[in-house]
């Protein structure tokens, strides 16, 4: 039997949004270890579940905004910058991953962003990097990690299969479509596999393996391709081949169109340990206009369907679907758009 769980609880959790904001301030660091990991522990080391087979996603969407979304970047935040600079994310990962890796039964997998965030090379190998401290920082070894998971919540394909970032249109390259922007990757998939090379040769086990989330994934429905588009210019040729349907990469919020993805499958690819489905489909990414609530759920814009963008989408309209509930909360709208576009259909 395989079990399993999300740990989210970071301090200052989520620096770079709004709707999952967390109960713990960026500098409760002590208590996030006592009063989180250590129960988390204490609960999973249980004889009782020694049969169980417990594989962990290690704080979603972390890491990577210590990457991305920092000064000078210009899609740095404040409070990325207050937690880059006060280290708790990086000491926080490390204590889970020591803590729960102690564990025999428990398999951690650190979330890894996706292709549309780590993809650039800016990103890729820093990225690593900062994982490979994390990794080994507050008691924590590279022996705790048993690999990474990517697209975690998010929307992007497992595999784009009409287009691949090798094509050329007219002698440009795919990589200089207003879409790709220059990226190395144009899929979850690609970007996972390359990633797992990467992090090895910075200090990882050669055995890591990779999940992708593909819950939300599928794009189907009337408007998905069904072949590659026109080679008359290299953005006509992409904006047709492409089965992602977002506006944007960096739109991340109850999008409009979204299907469910691949079934949960174990070894789909090389490198890869399986798909799953690690966001449950029909719960709200944050709600599309401000609700008061007592979870210390924020209101971001990015799940306003009136909003026209910021750096982080480059200024593109957000494609969130209207009239959802806050972050984590049933939304039955969104439910039924993932069942009616899933890919493969349902």
């Amino acid at each position: 039997f395989v079990f399993q769980v999300v740990v989210y609880n970071l301090p200052g959790r989520d620096c770079s949004a709004l709707a999952s904001n967390g109960e713990l301030g960026p500098t409760e660091i002590d208590r996030y270890k006592s009063e989180f990991i250590d129960p988390i522990a204490e609960i999973l080391a249980d004889p009782a579940y020694a049969d169980l087979r417990i594989v962990t996603t290690i704080e979603i969407d972390s890491l990577p905004n210590l990457v991305t979304n920092v000064t000078p970047r210009p899609t740095a935040t404040p409070e990325c910058d207050v937690m880059k600079a006060n280290g708790n994310y990086v000491e926080g990962v490390g204590y889970a991953l020591g803590k729960l890796g102690a564990i025999p039964n428990v398999y951690n997998y650190v979330d890894a962003g996706h292709y549309g965030w780590i993809g650039w090379d800016d990103n890729f190998t820093a990225s690593a990097q900062l994982f490979k401290t994390a990794a080994t920082t507050a008691g924590a070894s590279v022996d705790d990690v048993h690999g990474f998971i990517v697209n975690t919540a998010n929307f992007g394909p497992a595999v784009e299969p009409y287009y691949s970032i090798s094509d050329s249109i007219n002698g440009a390259s795919v990589r200089e479509s207003k879409w790709v922007d220059w990226n190395r990757y144009v899929d979850n998939q690609g970007f996972a596999q390359a990633f797992r090379t990467e992090l090895i040769s910075q200090g990882f086990d050669s055995g890591i393996g990779m999940l992708i989330d593909t819950s939300r994934s599928g794009w189907g429905g009337s408007d998905r391709p069904s072949g590659e588009g026109p080679r008359t210019s290299v953005d006509a040729f992409v904006e047709g081949s492409r089965v992602d349907g977002r506006i944007h990469q960096g739109n991340w919020c109850n999008q409009a169109g979204a299907g469910l993805g691949e079934r949960p499958t174990a070894a789909p690819a090389t490198g890869i340990d399986a798909y799953v489905w690690m966001k449950p489909p029909g719960e709200s990414d944050g709600s599309s206009s401000e609700i008061p609530n007592d979870e210390g759920k924020g209101f971001d814009r990015m799940c306003d369907p009136t909003y026209e963008g910021n750096p982080r989408n480059n200024n593109n309209m957000s494609g969130a679907l209207p009239n959802a509930p806050v972050s984590g909360h049933w939304f039955s709208a969104q439910f039924q758009e993932l069942m009616a576009n899933a890919y493969p259909p349902l």
